[in-house]
């Protein structure tokens, strides 16, 4: 009998079920450390236990991003060990911050099947919850992955295609409790720009760039626990190449906003997004970000605000789609997602 796990292919997974990944993880200093080691990071939120005590929390909570890597990288073996492709994210829900400590685990439940025209591959939806060593949800978000079928002949099971809104309301946002921005110290935070002062439809230039380094994000790849075959094998794909961990360029994109975003503390929600080319090793990562929207929140002081971020590797600044419609080749990810910051 063998003992080895091939991973999941298309035909086994079943809409309505649950899958509950291994293997728990306790996370702690060590974690911050080396994420801030891998990306820029720089927000003084993750930074500074000084800094978030005098914005009403306990001490310095872990980066939000941290959170979303272990959970995502706990699903890999059963959702997307056998993947094509990565498609989108949407309705992601930061529920309560990860503190030094904490034992994250993740579950996930699949709400659609749709298989692809050429019966070789694909698409499962499913929705992940994040939850720490006291059963409470930290974290939930919905991806949908392109998946191989082990048998092309296997029937196609009953398209389930489920309905997902563009966005999130601000009031759906979960805010720490006790967060309170009302005495922000802005000259500690790196910039004087706040809630109010960002115009919807604003566009910023993140001028900054880091090049991808091969060894860095297999660190990173193997930080996160994250067992994908096209990140380490390069077996994996046509061209012999590894594949950038999404979730690698998302953290750095995050990092290098904060110039110009350094006050959008907290990351709440994930409207949608998509890995729109393939990141390679060796590719210089830019960003820029646009205002989408914003609102005022219940907590004292705190304002949400949405923003559309996007990593390119190259091209013009704030280039996004072609006349086609389709991203242009230089586009490496497109982010929509709410964030907090001082009013």
């Amino acid at each position: 009998m063998a003992k080895t796990n091939a991973g999941r292919f298309f035909e086994d997974y079943t809409v309505g079920e649950t899958i509950h990944h291994a293997v728990p993880r306790t996370v702690k200093m060590g974690e911050r450390a080396l994420y801030h080691m891998l990306y820029p990071a720089r927000h003084a939120l993750y930074s500074s236990d000084q800094f978030a005590q005098s914005c009403g929390l306990p001490f310095s909570p872990l980066d939000d991003m941290i959170a979303f890597h272990i959970v995502f990288g706990k699903t890999v073996p059963d959702v997307s060990l056998n993947a094509v492709a990565n498609l989108g994210y949407a309705q992601g829900r930061w529920l309560a911050p990860v503190w030094p400590g904490d034992t994250l685990r993740s579950q996930s439940e699949v709400i659609g099947l749709k298989q692809n025209s050429n019966g070789r591959t694909g698409v499962v939806y499913v929705r992940t919850t994040g939850l720490n060593q006291h059963d409470e949800a930290v974290l939930e978000y919905v991806r949908w992955v392109m998946v191989r079928k082990r048998n092309v002949d296997a029937p196609a099971p009953e398209t389930v295609v489920p309905d997902l809104p563009d966005a999130l309301s601000a009031d759906q946002l979960s805010i720490p409790k006790g967060l309170d921005f009302t005495n922000y110290d802005f000259t500690l935070a790196g910039e004087p720009h706040r809630w109010a002062d960002y115009e919807i439809g604003e566009k910023i230039d993140h001028v900054d760039g880091v090049t991808v380094e091969e060894a860095e994000h297999m660190m990173a790849t193997r930080l996160w626990q994250n067992t994908a075959k096209v990140h380490f094998d390069t077996s994996a794909r046509p061209d012999g190449s590894r594949l950038i961990y999404g979730g690698h360029v998302i953290s750095m994109a995050r990092a290098l906003s904060f110039n110009g975003l350094a006050n959008a503390q907290i990351v709440a929600g994930l409207n949608g997004g998509a890995h729109a080319n393939p990141c390679l090793s060796g590719d210089t990562i830019r960003a820029w970000s646009e205002v989408l929207d914003k609102a005022e929140t219940s907590a004292p002081g705190v304002g949400a605000i949405r923003l559309r971020l996007v990593a390119t590797k190259g091209g013009d600044a704030f280039a996004l789609r072609g006349e086609d419609g389709k991203y242009l080749p230089e586009v490496l990810l497109d982010l929509d997602y709410w964030a907090l910051m001082p009013l």
